[in-house]
């Protein structure tokens, strides 16, 4: 209890605990906008999720199964959210794989509608982070990127596709490197979601 970082007097001390209960306050904004946009729509915030998810991700990757691990949820829940959002008419289910036992999600056009309308519940808190100074901003994405990484290499975060779990991803030198696009990084150009992400394997070169 007493280094508990909602400790308010152990947290005086402690950068560490100040910052963990910093990213708990802004994860609440983030929670609140999205209930706050999802009552006003008739849809829970995990179907918005999920409506977002598929408008700006590759096929493969629509798949209940896939969706269950990227949220961190049970298959019966993601299923349950695609079995509502298919009968509102904002997805269509596509069973042209080889397995006749699953299939891809795709967005209807009432869903890419939807989702037009639904994206921007995030832009008060990029707002306030455009009024911040440009270097500062560069220092706060370098220690996120690097935080999300260490999260997920723990197991704490489920999925994640970021340059530093990536195949293509090279830091042999002193300076970050992507041999798919063979270039080097510069710490903004980290990408904490990238569709061409392969996820590293033991053996892989780094």
């Amino acid at each position: 209890m007493k280094e508990s970082a909602f400790n308010t007097e152990f947290q005086q001390e402690s950068v560490t605990s100040k910052i963990v209960v910093g990213l708990e306050r802004i994860s609440e904004v983030f929670r609140v906008l999205l209930w706050e946009h999802a009552k006003k729509i008739g849809l829970s915030p995990i179907q918005i999720q999920i409506l977002i998810f598929i408008a700006y991700h590759k096929k493969n990757l629509c798949t209940v199964s896939y969706l269950a691990m990227e949220f961190n949820l049970t298959k019966p829940t993601i299923s349950d959210a695609i079995r509502i959002l298919d009968k509102k008419g904002y997805i269509l289910k596509d069973y042209s794989s080889d397995d006749s036992r699953s299939y891809l999600i795709l967005l209807s056009e009432s869903g890419k509608k939807m989702v037009a309308t639904t994206e921007t519940f995030t832009n008060p808190i990029g707002d306030e982070l455009n009024t911040i100074a440009e270097p500062d901003l560069e220092n706060l994405f370098k220690t996120l990127s690097e935080l999300i990484f260490k999260l997920n290499r723990n197991g704490l975060l489920t999925i994640q596709r970021t340059c530093y779990g990536c195949k293509f991803y090279d830091k042999s030198g002193p300076e970050d490197y992507c041999k798919l696009m063979e270039k080097k990084l510069l710490s903004t150009d980290i990408r904490l979601d990238c569709p061409e992400f392969e996820k590293k394997v033991l053996g892989d070169d780094v």
